[in-house]
Parts: structure tokens; C-alpha cells; sequence
């Protein structure tokens, strides 16, 4: 017989580690299709087209060629300059390969970063509805996560004055994120400039920025406007970035961040004791997305702006149901509250009931209460079916 297990004993700091919900709903939706239950897939944050062919070939050739061994910890010498080159077009920034340490996935650099920067008792601004690995990572380490709000009046543009008046002595890292996951909702430049120079005066220069543009590629309306074109801006923060959205390419984990050097540094340390480097065919693929065709980028906005009309336009028409047109990423995040029913009861009525699988606002933070959030990375077809479910549902059960 095999002798009982002995009761695991974790370290404390792993019971303040959260999760995405979007994946605990994922599988749930699957069991439920396991059942024979159609269900229509709106709760993943992922681009539903497939990677380029140019950079599939690219990395299937790196493979045959011996990309298949160690790299440098920062990164490939060609990738690095490469994206310090996309990043300088596209912020219209001076940016050095030596400010740029590329990573499996954009998570780490988020991970890194926290985990460099903030001691226990740190406080880290956050936004809040806002991606949930912000949180967990703050609480991990030992800091103190403090959530600023981002106004539906206002489009879910970041209120600056609010962020602003969270400041205190202990404060040592803010969080943006735009275009935002899960509103859509898109910083300002004029934000931008005003946080820039509240961050000027004495009482916060210590504070650093890290900055997610994830989504900087799927821009609806407008241009992507980032801190580091502020004077005095780019020395203080750190672009997270990446090529799971814009490029389609979730399953390579590539990502990237831009920071100032003898950071930088301390990151690449951070990287040689947990992942050793990152795979080096994918940063050879990864080259070939930044310099080559960038037809694959343009035809998916379009089609996610289409989809976005779809999706904003069947939502407004659904009793209860009030929805913002979003100005980026692939999310629309409608304020459900005229429903009289909670997001978490909602959402999972909608699951269960009306086969639409989609994600409590509750599922970003406490302030997400009230929303619930739908990607259009999906087809128009199945967009059109899902609206129609929700409205029949709705109707079924006023």
C-alpha cells in the first residue's frame, strides 16, 4: 500500500498568489462542451487568427539552421536591436538594444520588475478593474497593492488626479495599462502629460512607472500616446511589451521590456536564474515580425474593428445592458447593473444557461462589479449567435 501523503507545507508568501479567471472559465466551458454543449467562446484575451506564415516559415527555418541552443539571457544581439528599433518608430523614442531584455512571455518582465523593485510594505499603484497578475505579483512579494479607478464616464481613461492623490511616502511603483484589459479603454495624452508632471516635483522621483502597451498595435481611434514621450519620463519607466497580441503569437511566449541599462541589468540577472534565456528560434521568428510584412497587423485591426461595432452595437440593444465603444485592444466591457443581477451571477447564468462564455468584472478586482467583459476575438458569426443568446436569455428571464 502507499503510505499517505504528508501535508504539503508551502512557503506563506504562495497563499497571496491570485489567478486569471479567464482560464478557470475556460475550463468550465470545456467540460460543459464535453457534455455536447455548444459553447460560444468570448472569455479568452487571444487573437483568433493564426500567426503570419512569413514568421512561421521564419522560425521553422531557424530550427533546420541550430537556433535550437542557449542564447544570451537578455536576449539575441539581432532581436534586441530589432525591437529597440520598432520601439523607437513607433514612441518616436531614443531607444539602445542595451535597454532592452527580451523574455518567454510578457509576464515576467512584469514579474521581474515588481520583484526588483518593491520591498515588503512598497505601496504599488494599480488599476483596479485591471489585469488580475498585477495584484497577485504585488501581494506575492510583499507589497501593498493600491487600486486607483478608471471612471466609465470618462471612457475608462485613467483618472490622473485620483492616481495622483494615492501617492504617499511608501509609494515606489505605478501601473498603466493602455490600451486597457478588459474596459478598451485608451490613456490620453493629455493624462499622460498631467502624470507626467505630477511625477516631476520632488515628492515623487523616486517613483517608477511600468508602463503595459501590450496592445499598442490595436488602436481603434486616435495614436497610442506612451509616458516615455514625456521629458524626463523615459529614464523612469519601463515598457512592457510583446508579440502575443499584435502578432498572434500567444503559444511562442516572447516579450519584451524597455528600461534604462543598469536596470536592465538587474532584470537580465533575474532571468539568468529563472529561465536561463529564451528560446532561440522564437527570437529569430521574433525579428522577422518586427521587419517584415506588417499586412498580418493592419487586416486583423480592421477585422477587430468591425467586430467591435458588432459586438458595442448587439450589446446596447439588450435590456439592462450599457456599453462604451472602445478605443482599443479587443474588449468590450458593458455595465450590466441595469440587469439587477451581480457580474458573477451573470456570467455564469450566461455560461450555463445561454452557452456564452465570458467574464465577471469581478474577475479584474472588487471595482469590477457591475461590468462584465466580452472578447471580439472571435468571429463575426459566432459574435452575432452569442448576442442573440444573451438577448434571448435576458428576455427569458426578466
Amino acid at each position: 500500500m502507499t503510505a499517505a501523503l504528508q501535508k504539503l507545507r508551502l512557503a506563506g508568501r504562495m497563499s497571496r498568489l491570485g489567478t486569471e479567471s479567464a482560464f478557470d472559465v475556460l475550463v468550465r466551458a470545456r467540460e460543459l462542451e464535453a457534455r455536447g454543449r455548444e459553447i460560444i467562446h468570448l472569455e479568452i484575451g487571444e487573437p483568433d487568427f493564426p500567426t503570419a506564415p512569413h514568421i512561421v516559415e521564419t522560425a521553422a527555418r531557424a530550427l533546420r539552421e541550430g537556433w535550437t541552443h542557449y542564447g544570451p539571457p537578455a536576449g539575441l544581439p539581432q532581436l534586441r536591436e530589432a525591437v529597440a528599433q520598432d520601439v523607437s518608430r513607433w514612441r518616436g523614442i531614443a531607444v539602445d538594444p542595451a535597454e532592452v531584455v527580451i523574455t518567454p512571455g510578457a509576464k515576467p518582465i512584469m514579474f521581474f520588475v515588481i520583484l526588483a523593485l518593491i520591498e515588503k510594505d512598497d505601496e504599488v499603484l494599480y488599476p483596479n478593474p485591471g489585469f488580475p497578475i498585477y495584484e497577485s505579483m504585488i501581494q506575492f512579494v510583499g507589497g501593498r497593492p493600491v487600486p486607483y479607478s478608471l471612471p466609465e464616464k470618462s471612457d475608462f481613461d485613467a483618472d490622473v488626479a485620483g492616481i495622483v492623490g494615492k501617492i504617499t511616502d511608501r509609494t515606489r511603483l505605478i501601473i498603466l495599462n493602455s490600451p486597457h484589459n478588459p474596459t478598451g479603454g485608451v490613456m490620453s495624452r493629455e493624462q499622460l502629460a498631467n502624470l507626467a508632471d505630477s511625477l516631476a516635483s520632488p515628492r515623487a522621483r523616486d517613483i517608477f512607472v511600468l508602463s503595459d502597451e501590450i496592445y499598442h498595435r490595436l488602436i481603434f481611434d486616435g495614436e497610442h500616446a506612451s509616458l516615455t514621450q514625456f521629458p524626463g519620463m523615459k529614464e523612469r519607466t519601463i515598457i512592457l511589451d510583446g508579440f502575443s497580441k499584435a502578432y498572434a503569437m500567444t503559444g511562442w511566449r516572447l516579450g519584451y521590456g524597455v528600461m534604462r541599462p543598469d536596470l536592465a541589468q538587474q532584470i537580465t540577472l533575474l532571468m539568468t536564474n529563472s529561465n536561463s534565456c529564451t528560446a532561440s528560434f522564437v527570437q529569430i521568428a521574433g525579428v522577422e515580425a518586427l521587419r517584415g510584412d506588417q499586412s498580418c497587423v493592419e487586416e486583423m485591426v480592421e477585422e477587430f474593428r468591425r467586430r467591435r461595432s458588432v459586438m458595442v452595437n448587439g450589446l446596447n440593444s439588450i435590456p439592462g445592458f450599457r456599453c462604451k465603444m472602445p478605443h482599443g485592444a479587443f474588449y468590450a466591457y458593458p455595465n450590466i447593473s441595469g440587469t439587477g443581477r451581480t457580474a458573477r451571477e451573470l456570467a455564469d447564468a450566461l455560461l450555463t444557461e445561454a452557452g456564452v462564455a465570458c467574464l465577471s468584472g469581478m474577475a479584474f478586482g472588487a471595482w469590477g462589479d457591475g461590468y462584465l467583459r466580452f472578447s471580439y476575438a472571435n468571429s463575426v458569426e459566432n459574435i452575432k449567435k452569442a448576442l442573440d443568446r444573451i438577448a434571448s436569455w435576458v428576455k427569458k428571464s426578466a
